[in-house]
């Protein structure tokens, strides 16, 4: 990519905090009482595995600026010597080359938000507006991502589940764990609107309905404080569809973060202490995107430059059963195939989001805008 000199003179020195982060972190790694908190050992480690490969870069870029600065002394002595001049330039030109792919791909680095591209997700899937035909598309929903999960070897996790007498899903939370799975769905979050016959329709008309998803990317312990006073803990009844009650002891969990006003439930296993555990596990999803929302609103050029806001109020996609057609609003894309996609062939149309945000991203950078961290999405 063609960077002005400005931008590469913020890149280096982009290089260069984080190197000397790198060394902090380092250094903090032999602190002996590190040792002791196993969470935030995790965390410093994890945070330096990340910078290493920043001042992996800025090393090879100091090796290759020295390099094309010798040449150059070497052009500028060589006087009437052309066989040592046409060297010297060849050697510039290598040199030069290899500067500007390595600078690629710290910008590439930079721009991919690579502290989070290891994050595993917690999704939440809701029944909007459409009434049982509304739940029946949530669940074909939280289909077509365990389908897509498991495509790719994945592992889905289920939370949380709220049925309907029809088979439909009111609300369902699950977690999915795997490599990359935060950088394919991070892209998820919003209104997803289905225009379809429905089958409770006996006249043939077509309705609208919509679903909304959240997509969280998971939380260490590390990333979030939790003052376990701030917590109130209830218990309740699991509950199966319909809501008839298919368990005699209060093993449903449900967790309020009083300064926040934050609420999670759990009921999917049959002990609270588990549940209690998965509930944890969405209450520190939930506070961390709280979190990290506060800190991109500081970050106004990269939030302009990515797709969408995340936000499950926008409309991000429709799916159109009559035209067999799936268009994705935030980019202008069409395909077809619903039952393909709906089966977890979904990669196209992932890829293309990814690919549209890298551009944007790419662009806000050479732009000479906001920088993300290598620890922000």
């Amino acid at each position: 990519m063609d960077l002005s000199n400005e931008v590469k003179a913020r890149l280096i020195g982009k290089l260069e905090a984080l190197t000397a982060r790198f060394k902090e972190v380092e250094h903090l790694l032999s602190d002996p009482e590190l040792a002791g908190d196993s969470a935030r050992l995790a965390a410093v480690a994890r945070e330096h595995g990340h910078l290493a490969r920043f001042a992996e870069k800025l090393s090879q870029l100091r090796k290759l600026q020295e390099r094309r600065r010798e040449s150059e002394q070497s052009l500028a002595e060589a006087h009437e010597d052309e066989e040592l001049a046409q060297l010297a330039r060849e050697e510039i030109e290598e040199a030069s080359q290899a500067e500007q792919r390595l600078t690629d791909e710290v910008v590439e680095l930079l721009i991919s938000g690579a502290g989070e591209s290891d994050r595993n997700v917690i999704v939440e899937i809701r029944a909007g507006t459409g009434g049982e035909e509304a739940a029946l598309f949530a669940a074909d929903l939280f289909r077509m991502y365990s389908h897509y999960a498991e495509r790719r070897g994945w592992k889905v996790e289920l939370m949380d589940l709220s049925t309907t007498d029809l088979g439909g899903t009111k609300e369902v939370v699950f977690s999915i764990a795997g490599r990359g799975v935060w950088q394919k769905l991070r892209y998820e979050s919003g209104g997803h609107r289905v225009q379809r016959v429905p089958k409770t329709e006996s006249q043939g008309r077509i309705h609208t309905s919509l679903a909304t998803v959240a997509v969280l990317p998971e939380a260490e312990d590390a990333d979030v404080e939790i003052n376990p006073g701030d917590i109130e803990m209830s218990f309740m009844r699991s509950r199966g569809p319909g809501g008839q009650k298919v368990n005699k002891t209060s093993s449903a969990v449900r967790l309020v973060h009083k300064p926040t006003g934050v609420a999670v439930r759990c009921q999917d296993e049959k002990s609270q202490q588990a549940n209690r555990k998965k509930a944890m596990k969405i209450l520190r999803a939930k506070l961390y995107e709280m979190q990290e929302s506060a800190r991109h609103q500081q970050r106004d050029a990269l939030r302009r430059s990515q797709v969408g806001t995340g936000d499950r109020n926008e409309r991000v996609r429709t799916y159109n059963f009559p035209q067999d057609r799936i268009t994705d609003h935030r980019i202008g894309l069409d395909i077809f195939g619903i039952e393909g996609f709906l089966m977890g062939d979904c990669d196209r149309l992932f890829d293309g989001l990814a690919e549209y945000d890298r551009q944007e991203r790419i662009k806000a950078f050479a732009e000479a805008e906001a920088l993300p961290s290598p620890t922000e999405s």
